[in-house]
C-alpha cells in the first residue's frame, strides 16, 4: 500500500465498527498505487474501480521508464499490459527487455495479455478514409484487447457516398459505432442519422491547411444536427474504444 498509516487508521475503524466493511471497501479501492523510482505512480486498482487497468501513454517516456512500468505491472499481476502511441523504434527495444511484447503497428500499441471477459454486443468502427486507418485501428485493437467484438468497415466517406449505403447492415447490426473521420468530418452526422445507437464521432489530423489538424471535423462533428452523437478528442482512437466499451459494460451490467 501507498500510504501504510491510512491502511492502518482504516482497518482499525474497520475493526472498531466506526466504519463499515462495504465502505471500508469503497475506500480500498482508491487508496493503492505504486510509486515507481520518481517518474511514476502506478494505479493497480483502476481495474477494480473502472473495469479496465491502467494504460501506458509511451509519448514522453523514455524506453527504460516503459519498460519499468510494464515489469511492474506484470509483477503484480495485472491480465493486460498496454502501452500506445508506441513508434516501432522504441517498441523493438522494449522487446528485447519485456518477454511475449506484441506488437501493433498501425495502431502504434504494445500489449502482453488480454482481458478475458466477453462482453454481449458489437462494437463498429468505420472510416472515412484509407489515412484515418491509423486512429481507427487503436480503437479497434484497444477495445479486442479489452474483451469486445469489433466489426471493420474503411474508407466508405461522404465523398462516395454509395460505399456506406451498401454497407447499410453493418450500422444496423452495431450496438455502438465509432466513427474516425478528418478533412471536414461529416461522416459521423451521415452514420448518426442512419443508425440506432450511439455513435462516438473521432475528429482526425488528416486533412488540407484549413482542416487545422483536425480543429475543423472536430466543430463538424460538435456541431452535428444529428442526435446521438458523442465527440471525443483529435485522434483519440484510444479514448473512443473506452467508451464504447464501457458503454457496453453498462448495458450488460443492467441486461444481468
Amino acid at each position: 500500500m501507498s500510504d501504510r498509516t491510512s491502511l492502518e487508521q482504516l482497518l482499525q475503524a474497520i475493526a472498531q465498527g466506526e466504519v463499515s466493511p462495504q465502505a471500508g471497501l469503497e475506500k480500498l479501492q482508491y487508496l493503492s498505487f505504486q510509486p515507481l523510482e520518481d517518474f511514476a505512480k502506478i494505479d493497480h486498482q483502476r481495474q477494480w474501480r473502472t473495469g479496465f487497468p491502467e494504460v501506458i501513454w509511451s509519448q514522453g517516456k523514455t524506453p527504460s521508464q516503459i519498460i519499468k512500468i510494464m515489469n511492474a505491472m506484470r509483477s503484480h499481476g495485472s491480465p493486460l499490459i498496454m502501452t500506445t502511441r508506441l513508434e516501432p523504434e522504441i517498441a523493438d527495444l522494449i522487446a528485447l527487455e519485456v518477454p511475449n511484447l506484441r506488437y501493433y503497428p498501425m495502431a502504434k500499441i504494445g500489449a502482453i495479455g488480454q482481458l478475458e471477459q466477453k462482453y454481449q454486443g458489437k462494437i463498429s468502427i468505420l472510416t472515412a478514409g484509407t489515412a484515418d486507418l491509423s486512429v481507427a485501428q487503436e480503437a479497434a485493437i484497444t477495445a479486442e484487447l479489452c474483451g469486445f467484438e469489433v466489426e471493420r468497415l474503411w474508407d466508405v466517406g461522404v465523398a462516395g457516398i454509395h460505399r456506406l449505403l451498401s454497407n447499410r447492415h453493418i450500422i444496423d447490426n452495431a450496438d455502438v459505432l465509432i466513427v474516425v473521420a478528418g478533412m471536414e468530418g461529416a461522416l459521423p452526422s451521415v452514420v448518426a442519422g442512419m443508425a440506432n445507437g450511439p455513435v462516438i464521432a473521432v475528429p482526425t489530423s488528416i486533412g488540407y491547411g484549413t482542416s487545422f489538424g483536425g480543429v475543423a471535423p472536430l466543430l463538424t462533428m460538435l456541431n452535428s444536427c444529428a442526435t446521438g452523437i458523442g465527440v471525443v478528442n483529435i485522434d483519440n482512437g484510444f479514448g473512443a474504444a473506452m467508451l464504447a466499451g464501457q458503454i457496453l459494460r453498462l448495458a450488460n451490467r443492467l441486461k444481468s
